[in-house]
């Protein structure tokens, strides 16, 4: 408890011990809460314990999956809506998409990104799709900024399973460092089959430089993927580009490149 004075957490007074306004961050009941990140590094402290073999062998022979058990699911989709509230009204606004009418966010976890782009255009309807633990966590998150009746959640698995259809813009957010290569190819086929003629597909990730050694922050997620996931990397643009030529789409463009997981890249569907 001294230790949390210390650090700013706490507020100790005659032996009894407050909480302080940097401490209230970490408590559940915070609106801005900290907690499911914190829950979330906890848990993927797992995997990085498997560190030295991983790079020995490849891939994490004890890799436990973010999503293995409920406690972590929701920690996972709380974390990442905790760091992605910012970002994702930073995209928004710099992403032109006044003239797309259907937004389709593949494994759209909390919602944030669905919420940040219809907050911007108020003409932009969207389809949430991701797995079936996933969706009642969305549909809070995105009820809390009322926005549910412009909405539509569909529960499924892109690794298995068609995208929903008749979208002009689909969005891959933090989606593809966590595939291989193949898997990647296979996920934009499908993204292609969803999208309407003419549609696009915008993806937000790390883009690495051709030697991969920056962004540093780049370079850090590639071992959290090699430690965390069966395949998963981070990708220099010639990489996600060929990928997505593979699949289908043309005009490929780095629209953004930035040092944390804020590059845009996107590709069109050929009208």
């Amino acid at each position: 408890m001294d230790c949390l004075v210390a650090l700013g957490y706490l507020e100790k007074e005659d032996n009894s011990y407050f909480i302080t306004e940097k401490g209230e961050f970490l408590s559940s009941g915070h609106q801005e809460t900290i907690l499911p990140m914190v829950l979330h590094y906890v848990h993927l402290w797992d995997n990085w314990s498997g560190l030295t073999d991983s790079v020995k062998l490849g891939y994490n022979p004890r890799r436990i999956g973010v999503m293995a058990d409920p406690e972590r699911q929701k920690s996972f989709i709380g974390a990442m809506h905790v760091v992605g509230r910012d970002m994702a009204n930073e995209i928004a606004a710099f992403y032109d998409a006044s003239d797309r009418q259907i937004l389709l966010d593949v494994g759209g976890g909390s919602g944030v990104y669905t919420i940040a782009f219809l907050k911007r255009h108020e003409n932009l309807r969207a389809v949430l799709f991701d797995l079936p633990d996933v969706i009642p966590i969305a549909r809070q998150y995105v009820k809390a900024e009322g926005l549910e009746d412009r909405v539509e959640f569909v529960e499924g698995d892109f690794y298995g399973d068609p995208l929903p259809s008749g979208s002009d813009l689909v969005l891959l957010s933090a989606i593809i460092h966590q595939n291989s290569p193949s898997e990647n190819i296979s996920l934009y086929r499908k993204a292609y089959d969803a999208l309407v003629p003419g549609g696009k597909l915008l993806i937000r990730d790390h883009v690495m430089d051709k030697n991969r050694t920056s962004p540093p922050a780049g370079t850090l997620f590639a071992l959290n993927m090699l430690v965390c996931t069966p395949g998963g990397d981070t990708y220099t643009f010639p990489e996600i580009k060929a990928h997505l030529e593979k699949a289908g789409f043309s005009r490929v463009r780095l629209l953004r490149k930035g040092p944390r997981m804020d590059c845009l890249v996107e590709a069109e569907k050929e009208r």
